[in-house]
């Protein structure tokens, strides 16, 4: 029977009666997935078996292994959650609603088929997988709720990744990424680290297959030999610890091969092979006290020489994760560095568990400390349940993933206070998260004792001091413009904005209205504001106004669309204009990325008049000896020409071709202008041809005048933004002559 070896690791720590509770979930489950069976040909029933063996592992309760065995009937068996409501109690229901997947369009799950349709501000298209994002925020919120949710998702994606080989490789190779991405980082969120290093394993293998099969081909030829030194290792430390009265455990720690690939990784950039890399070995030593944690540190310090700066106490100052441990590096037996973990025994299973270690032994003590300093480390799961409702689900997920599964750093207020923030965060994203009306308030932040700009990236044990306004002023627009980076946590967006819906519909109307207008006029775009509106999917322009005024839109995502979409015919013009989207244009020549429609070929060139650049509206004209010149749609030059026969349909093909456009900004004169906007405009990768600077002798002004090569709109917009985002930057233009 495939349930033997689950019943009995059961039996051996549930009570009878639990025990019999899972038992009349896996009977329900196999009368429920009768007759079906796995793309590999096994019968259905051992999925959830599999996936349960996994937790009982971990000696998870009776109501999560009943959940885990019963996770696919309803979205695989057509049960309905009343009828388990019935059998199994709502406590199972939930779990196994939890982390059921939505069935919208039968596009729940990433094994099925990616299907595409216009939709979205720029008109793109999107993928109705976004039904996948929606099941995925569905059990996040589930999750926040009751953690358990979550750990039997885990056990079930470990087994199906365990299991994929069956799949096409576009299927395993999007299953893989979507556990690298989420459920890898989760785990170690989490603390469970068995299930972390195993997804990882097993996501690099589908991902990266070469890699993978040439690390495991080093690790296989170096086992024998690495064994070796582990055993006379753990022998001589196991010794010494007998002989100073500890009673301990010594084992070896393996590596996982993602880890080692990484290793090796690093290693190669200092120009070092496989064979020279010695820390690939690790100990582990088990004890049965805190205080034996230290006692043995002093065997193994007096029996090895440690390496210096190679210390961490874990134990004294736990992981977000709860993570508890002794970490040291000694240079052990032939000189090799080895890392020593020392921790006790509740200590190993929580590092291999986390949460769900936790969850299996609080109810077997009364250590009310213990669970308020859990609930404490696990507060980040409310942020879960406070995003609901304030995007769609593929902005919920890109949340999760940037401030909850990112990597993290910590920072401290001038008081020594701790926060914790997700890699890359801002003084912005710093001064949100101490208190809302200071991120409202906030005009300088100084770092160590330095004044740096807003948009600053942190980095860990940096010192946050924010200065506020005298008076209160509310945050500014620009800081939710990714370009800029200012506001990079979900967290403080979600203040700003709630900040910007406050102030009235008028306010956000007339704020929008002046920002889409700036945007219009800077690049010099033939479009009319109830244009651009009805690009953006709005009926109107003050309901663009409104979300633009609101921060839901940026110039970014404007421009996206005007790149995107056909050219808006100028009622006025003679010219043609393109019809169809971007992406059905043939591929462009070298002549400046420009395609003449109907042929895909011909000899075209961008006319200096106007400059155009790609992404304009634009029309062809046929010249008598020059072949097609090509302008933006309006420029005066079109006027002179009388043959409207010889304009010529043109459009803009699959190119990075760059073309230079001209921009006159304007900004009060100061010592290092000229440096901050070359330093803006090199960042960007952007080259500059020329730039000239015009000093007004009436006032502290000057004229700035540049050419760049862009390759796009979207690309000269973003550089536009941050322009203008320098300090005494007072406008930014395209230039008459481009």
């Amino acid at each position: 029977m495939p349930a033997a070896n689950l019943l009995n690791r059961v039996q051996a720590y549930l009570p009878e009666d639990r025990y019999q509770f899972v038992v009349s979930a896996l009977n329900y489950a196999e009368k429920c997935h009768s007759g079906q069976v796995r793309l590999s040909g096994e019968p259905y029933i051992e999925h959830p078996i599999a996936t349960a063996e996994y937790l009982a592992e971990m000696q998870m309760d009776a109501t999560t292994l009943a959940a885990s065995l019963l996770h696919d009937v309803i979205e695989d068996c057509g049960v309905d959650l009343s009828v388990l409501v019935q059998n199994f109690g709502p406590e199972v229901s939930a779990l196994v609603d939890g982390v059921t997947k939505l069935k919208r369009l039968d596009l729940s799950s990433p094994d099925q088929p990616t299907v595409s349709k216009p939709n979205g501000l720029d008109g793109s298209h999107i993928s109705l997988n976004s039904a996948h994002s929606a099941s995925l925020r569905k059990m996040f919120v589930a999750m926040a709720q009751d953690v358990r949710v979550i750990l039997i998702k885990l056990a079930d994606r470990l087994h199906n990744m365990m299991t994929l080989s069956p799949l096409p490789p576009d299927r395993q190779t999007r299953i893989a990424q979507e556990t690298f991405d989420i459920y890898a980082p989760l785990a170690h969120r989490l603390g469970c680290w068995e299930f972390k290093w195993r997804l990882e394993d097993q996501a690099f293998r589908y991902l990266m297959p070469r890699e993978y099969r040439a690390t495991s081909r080093l690790v296989a030829r170096k086992r024998v030999e690495r064994e070796t030194y582990v055993e006379q290792a753990i022998r001589i430390l196991q010794e010494n610890l007998n002989a100073s009265n500890i009673n301990a455990h010594v084992l070896g720690r393996p590596k996982h091969l993602y880890s080692i690939h990484n290793k090796i990784r690093r290693y190669a950039h200092q120009g070092m092979r496989f064979n020279d890399i010695h820390d690939l070995i690790g100990l582990r030593v088990i004890v049965d006290s805190q205080s034996d944690c230290y006692v043995a540190l002093g065997v193994i310090h007096g029996l090895w020489s440690p390496v210096p700066g190679q210390f961490d106490d874990y134990i004294s100052s736990p992981k977000e994760n709860l993570y508890q441990s002794l970490h040291t590096t000694i240079i052990c037996l032939e000189n090799h560095p080895v890392e020593v973990q020392i921790r006790t025994k509740q200590m190993h299973r929580l590092a291999d568990e986390g949460i769900a270690a936790h969850w299996a032994y609080k109810s077997k003590d009364d250590g009310s400390q213990d669970d308020e300093r859990f609930d404490q480390k696990m507060a980040w799961l409310r942020q879960l349940v406070d995003w609901m409702g304030l995007s769609g689900d593929e902005e919920y997920l890109d949340n999760v993933k940037t401030d909850i599964l990112g990597d993290q750093l910590f920072v401290y207020t001038p008081a020594r206070e701790v926060k914790q923030l997700p890699a890359g965060s801002t003084p912005i994203d710093f001064a949100y998260r101490v208190h809302t009306d200071l991120g409202h308030d906030c005009v300088a932040a100084i770092v160590n004792g330095r004044m740096v700009s807003l948009n600053t990236s942190l980095t860990n044990a940096d010192i946050v001091e924010i200065r506020k306004a005298r008076s209160p002023r509310g945050p500014r627009i620009e800081w939710l413009n990714p370009d800029l980076g200012f506001a990079i946590t979900a967290h403080a967006k979600q203040k700003i904005r709630q900040w910007f819906r406050r102030q009235g519909q008028g306010t956000n109307i007339a704020r929008g209205r002046e920002i889409l207008r700036t945007e219009i006029d800077r690049l010099d775009l033939k479009l009319s504001e109830q244009s651009v509106a009805t690009l953006l999917g709005f009926e109107s322009v003050d309901l663009a106004a409104e979300a633009i005024g609101t921060g839901q839109l940026n110039s970014n995502e404007m421009a996206r669309v005007i790149l995107r979409h056909p050219a808006v015919v100028n009622d006025n013009s003679q010219t043609h204009t393109i019809s169809g989207p971007l992406s059905t244009y043939p591929t462009a020549n070298d002549s400046g990325g420009v395609v003449i429609i109907g042929t895909g070929s011909g000899n075209t060139h961008l006319a200096r008049c106007c400059d155009p650049n790609y992404g304009d509206d634009i029309v062809g004209y046929q010249t008598r000896s020059r072949g097609v010149s090509v302008h933006r749609s309006g420029c005066h030059h079109l006027r002179i020409y009388s043959e409207p026969e010889r304009m010529v349909d043109v459009g803009w093909g699959r190119s990075s071709a760059m073309t230079p456009t001209r921009l006159q900004l304007v900004a009060t004169d100061r010592v290092g202008l000229l440096r901050d906007i070359t330093a803006i405009v090199s960042d960007e990768h952007i080259n500059i041809h020329s730039i000239t600077s015009e000093e007004h002798k009436e006032q502290p002004r000057a004229t700035v005048s540049l050419t760049v090569y862009t390759t796009d709109i979207q690309q000269l917009s973003r550089l536009f933004a941050r322009i203008e985002a320098i300090p005494g930057v007072i406008s930014v233009i395209r230039s008459a002559g481009g």
